[in-house]
């Protein structure tokens, strides 16, 4: 049985009212034999921006001083493989099939939704596979997401918080920090990322009543750019390492949380500069250099970034500013979910011109007319255009060597990346 037909039989199992709670996922795995029980240490990550280039961080430093790791990431861009990697791989269609079955099989017709049933499945396959670490990265909030049943992981990790899912989390930084602060268990080792003083104090009083040990940004650990290079300090002494492979002033933030982690694991120079120079994360200012989109436009520069909040417009803003001097035009397609014109005011400092598009295959997405309309009120230039081939056509008219940059929304990101394979 191939796995996107076990995944697409998996949808029909969703409660019919959408809740955040663990009952499901905890009777599942108490079926299964508890493999959460048995998995390589795990590394469990939360946060609103920079999880997945976190992730991706510490795990090309690990893997850089030889060890070995699973790891798990969610949304998937081009195929649901993605989001588990076993024991250093993208996981193997047959596996993938033959545990998702599994779970299938053990669950019956009982109600679960997609991601609690393949949460499931990526411990059921991390526990018969030796690793030296296991990287859970939070799907939703933390304190009632799916990964969030790992009694005592070896560290955790919470990336900077700002205002994202408040349908689920909360509307306030406090509410939504509260829940980002439910992966803290007692006496846990926690690694903190920058923070808002408001996310922090919520981060800080729920640290202090489980007992956990947090190593904070500011106060416990610091990291900069100079010189073009990055420098890291804590009670261990200095890094002077190598910017990061990935592209931003948000990103020497992630390399810095990092770093950290790494250091509480012992790890030494190998690890630290492996964490710099190897870690890929598709669709963070990701250039596209080869496959169908870039013969429309041969003399262009194509780009792709998945971030879709407020706090990403302006780390992406930020990251375009770093790149040589290049006339600019966006390609923006969002869900209706989102805080579009948030995410599209820090933008409008590095370009006036954006395309609005339609999400193929999204129920939830902003319409390209929708979008247009935001982004005349933001202060943009734009126009409607029937896909990404159209707009990029268009923008080739007015200037063959432009900067394109594709955004928006990481189901717009894997559509691309599907497209451009």
């Amino acid at each position: 049985m191939k796995s996107d037909i076990i995944l697409e039989r998996l949808m029909s199992l969703h409660p019919k009212i959408i809740d955040l709670t663990l009952d499901r996922m905890m009777r599942l795995l108490n079926l299964l034999g508890n493999p959460e029980k048995i998995i390589p240490p795990v590394i469990h990550i939360a946060g609103t921006n920079g999880k997945g280039s976190t992730q991706a961080m510490i795990r090309a430093g690990l893997e850089a001083s030889g060890d070995i790791c699973h790891a798990y990431t969610s949304p998937h861009l081009a195929r649901f493989h993605e989001r588990i990697f076993l024991a250093g791989s993208i996981i193997e269609e047959i596996d993938l099939a033959n545990y998702l079955s599994e779970c299938e099989k053990v669950n019956g017709n009982t109600p679960i939704t997609y991601f609690e049933i393949t949460t499931c499945a990526a411990l059921l396959a991390f526990s018969e596979k030796n690793a030296d670490y296991t990287l859970l990265e939070v799907g939703l909030g933390g304190r009632l997401d799916a990964t969030n049943v790992i009694d005592q992981p070896k560290i955790t990790v919470i990336t900077p918080i700002s205002i994202d899912h408040q349908q689920y989390l909360g509307d306030t930084l406090a509410e939504i920090a509260s829940e980002k602060a439910g992966i803290l268990k007692r006496n846990c080792f926690a690694i903190i990322g920058p923070q808002e003083e408001e996310a922090l104090a919520v981060i800080e009083a729920r640290a202090y009543e489980v007992g956990a040990t947090c190593k904070i940004y500011g106060q416990h650990w610091h990291v900069w750019e100079e010189n073009g290079r990055l420098v890291f300090q804590d009670e261990n002494g200095l890094l002077d390492l190598p910017l990061p492979k990935l592209i931003g002033a948000h990103q020497i933030q992630n390399a810095g949380i990092a770093l950290a982690t790494l250091r509480y694991l012992g790890k030494e120079n190998v690890s630290f500069e492996g964490a710099m120079l190897n870690a890929d994360w598709p669709a963070r200012m990701q250039r596209l250099k080869k496959g169908p989109l870039t013969s429309l436009a041969t003399d262009a520069e194509i780009w792709l970034d998945g971030g879709h909040n407020k706090a990403a417009g302006y780390a992406l803003s930020e990251a375009l500013s770093r790149l040589q001097s290049r006339k600019l035009f966006l390609i923006v397609g969002m869900l209706n979910t989102k805080d579009v014109a948030g995410y599209m005011q820090p933008l409008l400092s590095q370009s006036k011109r954006l395309y609005g598009v339609s999400i193929p295959g999204e129920a939830a997405t902003m319409t390209a007319k929708e979008t247009v309309d935001v982004a005349i009120d933001v202060g943009f230039e734009a126009s409607v255009s029937e896909n990404v081939e159209s707009a990029i056509k268009e923008i080739i008219k007015q200037d063959q060597n432009a900067r394109i940059l594709i955004c928006g929304s990481l189901y717009l990101a894997g559509n691309i990346l599907q497209k451009n394979s």
